[in-house]
């Protein structure tokens, strides 16, 4: 064999074994996004920030010319197909969808930097499993409890009153009081004060209002209230919570008692 057909062999044997490569990288990308969404939606966030983790790995190591653009390119792309998803699933209607897709986009384009990558991922995982939380629908044994809850969602911008909200659903305040705290562990005093507090956190992450605006928003009676109550559930001030983009949501889970 001339040494010019030794040369052409093993070019065909490299290129052949590149390809081989590229087809194995594109089968573990696409199986580790399916993974993440599952792991997304079914609120595993830890699992979910590991495979994030290992695409960007992937997407480092075999992407030509890689820059950050090619982490914010795909940061945007999974947002949007995490939007597509929220909106299939009714999770989000075609307003609300827009408004968090957008959201995310903000986010990513505002804070994205070759040392940021993974808080950026993080922060979006945290994002998408807050999301799909907060829009769970309360599966409680009783359903005047369930319907109180669902309202309380709906209206958490809006200044809520037990008195109006028991009258609302047509019940005395103290009944209404009695089986809320039995079927939730708390009183539904605390309970919306709770709603509140996971609420503002979208509203300090991703917007430039001032936390006096969103206490008002919310009617806290006042801005120093307003921190109090913030830190006594999340653990930190507003003003540390806005700034911390890898800090944690908080989120209250209801404690379901089976035996009732």
């Amino acid at each position: 064999m001339t040494n010019k057909r030794i040369v052409a062999s093993s070019l065909e044997l490299i290129n052949a074994a590149e390809k081989e490569n590229s087809t194995q990288e594109a089968k573990t990308f696409f199986r580790l996004e399916e993974e993440l969404l599952q792991q997304i939606f079914a609120l595993e966030r830890d699992k979910a920030r590991d495979t994030l983790k290992e695409i960007q790995q992937i997407l480092a190591l075999y992407t030509p010319g890689f820059s950050i653009k090619v982490i914010q390119y795909h940061f945007i792309v999974l947002s949007a197909i995490v939007t597509r998803q929220l909106q299939v699933r009714a999770i989000l209607n075609e307003e609300n969808a827009f408004t968090f897709s957008g959201t995310c986009i903000e986010l990513i384009e505002q804070n994205l930097t070759v040392d940021n990558a993974k808080e950026i991922g993080d922060e979006l995982i945290e994002f998408f499993c807050y999301v799909l939380k907060e829009k769970e629908k309360p599966s409680l044994l009783h359903e005047t409890v369930n319907e109180v809850i669902q309202y309380i969602d709906e209206n958490v911008e809006k200044q809520l009153v037990v008195e109006e909200i028991a009258k609302r659903f047509s019940v005395s305040t103290s009944h209404l009081s009695r089986i809320f705290r039995e079927y939730t562990s708390v009183t539904l005093v605390e309970f919306i004060t709770i709603r509140k507090i996971e609420e503002v956190q979208y509203y300090l992450r991703f917007t430039d209002q001032k936390i006096a605006e969103i206490a008002e928003r919310f009617h806290f009676c006042n801005q120093s209230y307003f921190t109090r109550v913030f830190k006594k559930y999340t653990g930190v001030t507003p003003r540390r919570f806005r700034k911390d983009l890898d800090g944690n949501y908080f989120q209250f889970t209801i404690k379901k008692d089976d035996s009732l």
